[in-house]
């Protein structure tokens, strides 16, 4: 894993078959926040999300890769606006 510190606002996050993932919004702790506006398609689109630091395998200049490909990312997402239907 790289060192979470050297990631910054706004690089983009890739899979490691170099699909966009995200936005970074912000490093929070252990996690990468991605922004809401850029964040996942389909269902998860508008929602925040969360991929776990030790997904990511190198910063490469403004981008992020990750270690993982498409089917582990989405197992590893976690939406941060989850709230229970009604």
């Amino acid at each position: 894993m790289s060192n979470l510190s050297s990631i910054r606002e706004h690089m983009e996050v890739i899979r490691a078959d170099g699909v966009h993932v995200g936005t970074v919004d912000h490093v929070d702790g252990d996690r990468i926040k991605l922004t809401k506006n850029d964040s996942g398609e389909g269902h998860h689109k508008g929602h925040r999300h969360f991929i776990p630091g030790s997904l990511v395998a190198e910063i490469e200049g403004n981008k992020v890769r990750l270690s993982a490909n498409a089917a582990n990312v989405l197992l590893e997402e976690e939406e941060a606006d989850r709230r229970p239907l009604n």
